[in-house]
């Protein structure tokens, strides 16, 4: 690996910042260089918001990148925007329980992934980021399964309620996923 970066894009308080901080966690627990750069939109819970991760085996000299090389999108609006800014030949991860079309761009490799009725099979339904981001590292390997899982964790330790195990739980679902669905 030299270089990866990735959108992750939906609507406010559909758990992307989180799940891109869980990623960068994992990234740095594996000793490698990480920037995560939060955008929102105006509005925090249904607004739009997205973060770019970017994890290197080198230091990073910006966490600002015009063309990503994956986007994970949680709603149409955020295919709508970042399906055309990612690299030829990028990843697409796409959560067909809110959108409700294909990839436009034949040159992309795409994941089709009903996030959000694999959460609820978990009985996690605020768990489909979860399911998204295990769908992205089972695709790319970008990061080991058991160091997000370890994140995950880490995220929700005293939390009420066992929600580490769900999301990890959660997570798992997603990387199974990432395999089964094209």
């Amino acid at each position: 690996m030299s270089n990866s970066d990735v959108v992750m894009a939906g609507f406010g308080g559909q758990g992307l910042m989180a799940i891109g901080k869980i990623l960068a966690k994992a990234a740095m627990e594996e000793g490698k260089h990480v920037t995560w750069m939060p955008s929102y939109g105006p509005e925090m819970r249904g607004g739009t918001a997205n973060c770019v991760v970017i994890i290197d085996d080198e230091p990073i000299g910006s966490p600002v990148v015009r063309k990503t090389h994956a986007a994970v999108v949680m709603n149409k609006q955020s295919i709508d925007k970042f399906e055309p800014t990612l690299h030829e030949g990028g990843l697409l991860v796409v959560n067909t329980s809110l959108i409700d079309r294909r990839a436009e761009r034949p040159d992309l490799e795409v994941r089709y992934v009903p996030a959000n009725e694999i959460a609820e099979k978990e009985g996690a339904n605020k768990a489909a980021n979860m399911v998204m981001l295990g769908a992205y590292v089972g695709t790319t390997g970008i990061v080991k399964a058991g160091s997000v899982e370890h994140a995950i964790e880490e995220t929700f330790r005293g939390k009420r309620g066992n929600l580490g195990a769900i999301n990890v739980a959660a997570f798992r679902r997603g990387v199974e996923a990432a395999g089964a669905v094209r």
